[in-house]
């Protein structure tokens, strides 16, 4: 009985583990893809806010691309709003983004500069096991 309540409570704290580093994927996800509000004119402002640069580094990051949506309609994506493609998940649906890409290259945070182009496509994300999106792959053209 001990056993098993033993192998019970690792599997629960595994679990429990596992959920909480894939929320803190999906958070990332959403601080650095997500803002339904977001004009072209604001990528400078967003990216130093939310800290975005490349991974565990202060280099700027040379394309950061937002999400015009809620969470709840990208992460639909992952289930219902989404087909398979390439391993990730495509969205059926094109959205609105703004993609911000680098203008002074090589520079290092808080001095990026960033151009924004509005776009309309479709989007290509990775979602865990849990059905969220943890990574933002690319965006197509629809036809």
């Amino acid at each position: 009985m001990k056993i098993q309540f033993g192998c019970l409570l690792m599997l629960l704290l595994s679990a429990t583990v596992l959920s909480q580093q894939g929320n803190e994927r999906y958070r990332h996800f959403i601080n650095q893809h997500i803002n339904g509000g977001m004009r072209v004119s604001q990528c400078d402002a967003e990216i130093q806010r939310r800290r975005i640069t490349e991974t565990g580094t202060n280099v700027c990051k040379e394309t950061n691309t937002f999400i015009l949506a809620s969470t709840s309609y990208v992460k639909n994506i992952c289930e219902k709003a989404g087909e398979p493609y390439r391993g990730m998940r495509i969205s059926l649906q094109p959205f609105s983004i703004i993609v911000c890409q680098l203008k002074n290259q090589g520079a290092t945070r808080p001095n990026c500069q960033y151009r924004g182009q509005a776009r309309t496509r479709k989007i290509v994300i990775a979602c865990d096991q849990q059905g969220f999106p943890v990574h933002y792959a690319e965006d197509i053209v629809p036809f």
